[in-house]
């Protein structure tokens, strides 16, 4: 039994050392996964910010491609990423977003000073609908298709190499009509 307890330590170590040396060659370590894609979007909150237009389900399936995103201002990455949701509104990219977890007034405020990308935003302010979409914390952006089915989710902001390397082939792909 003594001998046994002695070597637990050693076997926990080379189990460990395996687990970590499989997940480092699978096919994308750093993608979270999401059970949305293929499927139709979950409901949108009703709710929405005072003076900016309210994002609904419809504006969801309009035949058009829409990238969702998911934004708060207390959210530092979330305001990095905002010149690139100008920049994709700008272009004549259907850009909306949900805002999470956020003080209305401070939201509003925030894109009366720094421009609204967003054709409607609509408002998460206890977080419950964001569990249904499996946003894990903002930004999260998702690429939904003209008939309001998940075509792609991106986790973190949308600047940088990741971005232009996952993202940006994607909303193309999807703009494209091969999503």
């Amino acid at each position: 039994m003594l001998r046994w307890l002695l070597m637990l330590p050693l076997v926990l170590f080379f189990g460990m050392a395996g687990l970590f040396y499989f997940g480092m060659y699978r096919d994308n370590p750093g993608e979270l996964r999401s059970v949305l894609i293929g499927r139709e979007a979950p409901a949108l909150p009703a709710t929405g910010l005072p003076e900016v237009p309210v994002l609904t389900d419809a504006d969801l399936r309009t035949g058009e491609v829409t990238v969702l995103n998911f934004w708060a201002t207390w959210c530092p990455p979330c305001r990095a990423e905002h010149p690139v949701l100008l920049e994709m509104a700008g272009r004549g990219i259907r850009v909306a977003g949900v805002n999470m977890m956020d003080d209305d007034a401070k939201a509003t405020a925030y894109l009366a000073e720094e421009g609204n990308p967003f054709l409607g935003v609509a408002t998460d302010p206890n977080g419950r609908n964001r569990v249904e979409w499996g946003v894990t914390a903002p930004p999260e952006t998702f690429i939904i298709d003209g008939e309001g089915k998940v075509l792609f989710r991106f986790v973190g902001p949308l600047v940088g190499t990741d971005y232009e390397a996952r993202f940006v082939p994607e909303l193309e792909k999807a703009l494209a009509g091969r999503g």
